[in-house]
């Protein structure tokens, strides 16, 4: 032993090493301050302009173009933006950053209700008429508007870190997309497939104006309900072939039998309102039907002795019992068959009514329809074909309906003021009076038919009800004139390479794309095969007018009613790309238009405005198509929106594509959930379970939003709340404090080491980034982020810290400039690379500021990088399965450790040196690898022979056991392990690593 060296007795006087480690030693902080810190590199973002050097980077490249679906320009982001927004952006990213050239264009819908239902709002505080404001100044104020909160918006959106154009978004109330909205409107117009029809549409009284399906949600409304009896009158039949002019009924060879005379049959409706309109009755073949006598009445019952009504049979005691009729006050006499049902006809329980100047004397036609159940009501059903599609259907298919059709309720809802007894009574109030829309439509038609004895019995039904989104309040089915586009009418335009009509086109093109989830395949699908006639028109002021003109005088059907001029279509276009749509409005337009193609005399000009959905559905042409930053063949590879827009913008697009390109806008389909609280309730501001996405990026920051997101299973719904964003940030500090590690032990100018040189552990960590590397590029490729984070977070917070890191901090803090430190660092440097890029399309602030932690400068970011290329040549599968075992292992030893810790025998694992019984497998397995080292003890010794009984044992790794015991020598004062030698070196209290560590004393 040399004279200068120190006894182990003597450690306790040794010198203070700390100064001698490698400990990590890094600038990043440990608390991420977000909200304060994330502005910052926005402008440094801006300043450095990473979107427009990603497209000069990306010259050459496969192009990738996610489509932005277009929110309303009305108001402030909700989550549901949020969500929708930052799904968005981490398909850009991550695709960028896999090799290809992803474009995004944000966009905006600036035309239809949103926006000028707000202007009128403002005009009735006002107290203004909107119908007195000249038409271009009330478009220049929904122009207004619209710009303002696509400013705000933007800010908004920019604030969540959402790449894109921003300074050149889309707009629909672009002049060239305006123009081009006319365009795609009036290749409907020439390829013959648009036509004016009057039919029931959902109408808004309140906003007067037609709505598609999407722009109406359901609610739970209490409507009256009535039971009312048509009488049945003189045989007749009704002839559609055999019609002259108003003689529809003929009179019928048909004998009456003696107990149907005087007798009724009854309807049960949940819309009063649409009695005044009815024009017939319907019952279904094989439904088994009754005729029933009252026997008895009690007090205040409408019902009388010895009225007779017809009634399925399976109803009937439920319509008695509304009737508040009981057992004995009734009786059947016997059942009617559907061959005796078809010779009768009804007179409406309003007929001969004083006063009612006949309006409703003429018989009620009488049929079979397929669509009548006997699962409620009478078995019948009351047909106001105006207001009702399954009976407007009806009667179109028979050809009669110019002898049904009314038009007794106007575009406020109120009845035609010279309709007797209802003339201009509401079926919705003006306004709402504690969210009650009821107006006095339905009592005046109840009392009515109170009065001439019409009404059997009355109730209220709580039901699912359409309700505009916007205005709240209920819709009602009302027969108008509309424009349509024919969606079983073969297209006029020779691109039929998916089918004829936009039906069969759609159909097909649908089975052309990847649907994320599959679920939304068979969604749109079923809404193509049931799906009716396109509704075209709105009547509003705010929008693309539908340009067309029509023939003064000529009928729907005839063959000239619509101007297809192409020299007319080429003039108006122009003028819009110049214009814009107000070019419509403007005096002389007309004139200016037809030129001298058609005569201004003979041709009306239409103002209706397309419905907004044919905007936003018209945006593939002028993004995709025309923009240089569009797509290189007017396609999407992604569509992305919330599930709802099955019905909205996907339905729309694919059949505006269909209808003019003859296929689909997009190669894939996307979409999420909605966003509940924490207790999967529905968010409402009146509640006050709302999370405002400008609330959190305040307190947490956008990253933790967007983590949120990341965490969350998109296709389904997603909850968010106080509780759940504190879960979100505390799985975001621990991923930071892996990073953390990360920066602070691996520094620049570390030099590569060859895998082959390298100890099996970091051999091991090689093989998990090749296989994570694959992972990541197929999750993100498959829009499967919740995939991605999942497996990258697991690796950095359970392989990483709390195994390799925690076994190599030893070597990385302790060892001098060994083969094992240096592999360590060049691993960690691996990690650096890989964990960064990654994670960047999620993480986006986070990730930048660890990337300028290591690549400072000015025009650094982490957002131009690639992901790096993994060697295929690091999988290693033999050595992933042999280091699968000594997890195991190693986990048997951690459990028997921390026993003893718990019991406080030991404070340290270094304290412990094991004896580890195992199987020969897993004795093979250790072969040169120090296990010690593995399970951070001082020592272990491993043998195969038998576990005594006490030792510990976990049931799921069977092949192992550890039996506790303590370590045997010094501790060292600088490495902390306990080994013999400690003291008997240069560098007193030191064992033989440290002390070569330490160098020459």
């Amino acid at each position: 032993m040399c004279s200068d060296t120190v006894r182990p007795d003597d450690a306790a006087d040794a010198p203070d090493y700390r100064d001698t480690l490698n400990l990590p030693q890094t600038e990043f902080p440990m608390r991420a301050g977000l909200p304060k810190r994330e502005p910052g590199w926005l402008e440094r973002w801006a300043r450095i302009g990473v979107y427009d050097r990603l497209r000069e980077k990306a010259e050459g490249r496969r192009p990738f173009t996610l489509h932005d679906g277009p929110p309303y320009a009305n108001g402030h982001l909700h989550i549901g933006h949020a969500l929708n927004k930052t799904i968005k952006d981490v398909i850009v990213r991550s695709h960028q950053m896999m090799g290809r050239d992803a474009r995004y264009i944000p966009g905006w819908d600036c035309h239809g209700l949103p926006i000028e239902w707000k202007i009128e709002e403002q005009y009735r505080a006002k107290g203004r008429d909107k119908d007195e404001v000249p038409v271009l100044e009330f478009r220049a104020e929904c122009r207004d508007f619209a710009r303002h909160w696509v400013d705000v918006q933007r800010e908004e959106f920019q604030r969540l870190g959402v790449t894109g154009n921003w300074a050149d978004p889309y707009l629909t109330m672009d002049f060239h997309a305006e123009r081009v909205i006319a365009e795609e409107f009036m290749k409907f117009l020439m390829n013959g497939t648009l036509y004016q029809g009057s039919k029931p549409v959902m109408w808004s009284p309140v906003e007067e104006t037609a709505l598609a399906e999407a722009e109406v949600e359901y609610h739970d409304k209490e409507s009256p309900t009535i039971w009312v009896k048509f009488k049945v009158a003189e045989p007749t039949i009704f002839i559609p072939e055999a019609r002259q002019g108003d003689a529809m009924p003929l009179v019928n060879d048909f004998e009456l039998a003696d107990d149907l005379e005087d007798a009724y049959v009854v309807i049960w409706t949940t819309t009063p309102w649409t009695i005044p309109s009815n024009k017939a009755v319907v019952y279904g073949k094989h439904i088994s039907y009754g005729l029933y006598e009252v026997t008895d009445t009690p007090e205040q019952c409408w019902a009388k002795v010895g009225e007779r009504y017809l009634l399925a049979d399976k109803l009937a005691e439920d319509v008695f019992s509304k009737a508040r009729l009981i057992h004995g006050d009734w009786k059947r006499l016997r059942g009617v068959g559907a061959a005796e049902l078809e010779g009768l006809s009804l007179l409406h329980p309003l007929a001969g009514a004083e006063n009612s100047n006949c309006e409703w004397d003429a018989p009620r036609d009488f049929r079979a329809a397929d669509f009548v159940t006997d699962t409620e009501g009478t078995g019948f059903v009351h047909c106001a074909p105006s207001h009702g599609m399954e009976e407007y259907e009806l009667y179109r298919d028979l050809g009669m309906l110019s002898e049904v059709i009314t038009y007794n309720v106007m575009d406020d809802g109120a009845y035609r003021e010279d309709l007797p007894f209802f003339g201009g009574k509401r079926i919705l109030a003006a306004k709402a009076k504690k969210g009650d829309w009821e107006g006095d439509a339905n009592k005046a038609v109840i009392d009515k038919l109170v009065e001439t004895g019409g009404l059997l019995a009355r109730g209220r039904i709580k039901h699912s009800y359409p309700h505009s989104w916007r205005s709240k309040a209920p819709v009602i089915f009302r027969n108008t004139p509309q424009w349509f586009a024919a969606i079983d009418q073969a297209v006029g335009d020779g691109q039929d390479q998916n089918g004829k009509t936009i039906r069969e086109r759609a159909l097909t093109c649908i089975d052309q794309v990847g649907w994320t989830p599959k679920s939304g395949r068979n969604r749109l699908h079923s809404m193509m095969e049931n799906r009716p006639d396109w509704v075209l028109s709105r009547q509003r002021a705010w929008g693309v007018p539908l340009t067309c003109f029509v023939k003064r005088g000529a009928k729907p059907t005839d063959p000239d009613f619509l101007l297809r001029n192409k020299a007319v279509n080429a003039r108006i276009t122009e003028a819009f790309e110049a214009e814009g749509a107000d070019a419509w409005y403007k005096e002389g337009a007309k004139e200016r238009f037809l030129g001298t193609d058609a005569d201004p005399e003979a041709y009306e000009q239409v103002f209706d405005i397309l419905d907004v959905w044919f905007d936003s559905g018209s945006t593939h042409a002028f993004v995709l198509r025309d923009r240089a930053d569009g797509s290189e063949d007017g396609i999407a590879d992604v569509y992305m929106e919330g599930t709802d827009q099955h019905r909205g913008w996907f339905h729309s697009s694919l059949l505006q594509s269909v209808g003019t390109t003859g296929r689909a806008p997009y190669r894939n389909v996307i979409t999420h959930g909605f966003t509940l609280d924490e207790k999967g309730m529905k968010m409402s501001k009146s509640i006050g379970n709302t999370v405002a996405p400008d609330d959190v990026t305040k307190q947490y920051g956008a990253d933790i939003l967007r983590l949120w997101v990341a965490q969350s299973d998109y296709t389904g719904e997603q909850r968010i709340g106080p509780e759940i964003l504190k879960g979100t940030a505390d799985s975001y500090r621990r991923l930071r404090n892996t990073l953390r590690f990360i920066l602070g032990s691996a520094v620049d100018g570390t030099p590569e080491v060859a895998r082959e040189e390298m100890p099996e552990l970091e051999q091991w960590v090689l093989h998990r980034l090749a296989e994570l590397d694959a992972e990541v590029r197929e999750g993100y490729a498959a829009f499967d982020f919740q995939g991605v984070l999942r497996a990258v977070f697991d690796f950095a917070t359970v392989e990483l810290s709390a195994f390799y890191f925690d076994v190599r901090k030893d070597a990385l803090y302790c060892d001098g400039d060994t083969p094992r430190r240096r592999a360590a660092r060049w691993v960690l440097e691996l990690l650096y690379q890989r964990l960064t890029t990654w994670l960047a399309p999620i993480l986006v602030f986070t990730m930048e500021e660890v990337w300028l932690e290591r690549n400072p400068g000015e025009g650094s970011s982490v957002h131009l990088q690639d992901f790096p290329d993994t060697p295929a040549d690091w999988r290693n599968e033999a050595l992933a399965e042999k280091w699968g075992k000594l997890r195991r292992a190693r986990r048997v030893v951690t459990g028997a450790l921390e026993l003893q810790r718990r019991e406080k025998v030991i404070g340290a694992s270094l304290e412990a040196a094991p004896v580890v019984h195992v199987s020969k497998e897993i004795a093979a397995a250790m072969t040169g690898v120090d296990f010690a080292d593995l399970c951070i003890t001082s020592d272990v010794r491993v043998t195969t022979d038998p576990a005594p009984a006490e030792a510990f044992r976990l049931p799921e790794v069977a092949d192992v056991a550890a039996v506790f015991e303590k370590a045997d020598g010094t501790k060292c004062q600088r490495c902390w392990k306990v080994l013999p030698d400690v003291g008997t070196h240069s560098h007193p209290g030191t064992c033989a690593r440290c002390d070569a560590a330490l160098g020459a004393a």
